[in-house]
């Protein structure tokens, strides 16, 4: 192993132990606080934004029908595919930050495992 992959290796190593390492019950209650974050987005937008603003909203008006007409019909939908495409993004990085804060050395160490 070269000089250079050594140092590589320990300021890995060092930026990882700077950090305590998340347990299980954080990374779930991470998690959940992101799903439940995104469906009140999906609530709002689907209920809020389709059914009790509708009125306020075809006042706007988008190809000749309101929009919130078209909240109901099609926003709302993609609003949903775009919350997919977020809590993927979240999801990734709130595993690489899990794997990254429990890695010692090569080896992921599970807590209460050796």
């Amino acid at each position: 192993m070269s000089e250079q992959e050594i140092e590589i290796t320990d300021q890995s190593n060092s930026l990882n132990s700077d950090k305590p390492a998340m347990t299980k019950e954080e990374y779930w209650r991470k998690n959940i606080t992101c799903v439940l974050s995104l469906l009140a987005v999906w609530f709002f937008v689907s209920y809020g934004c389709a059914i009790l603003f509708v009125e306020q909203m075809n006042k706007i008006q988008i190809g000749g029908s309101g929009f919130g007409f078209w909240m109901a019909q099609q926003g709302s939908i993609y609003v949903f595919v775009a919350l997919i495409f977020v809590y993927v993004r979240l999801m990734n990085k709130l595993e690489s930050e899990y794997a990254g804060r429990n890695m010692n050395g090569n080896k992921i160490q599970d807590q209460g495992e050796e």
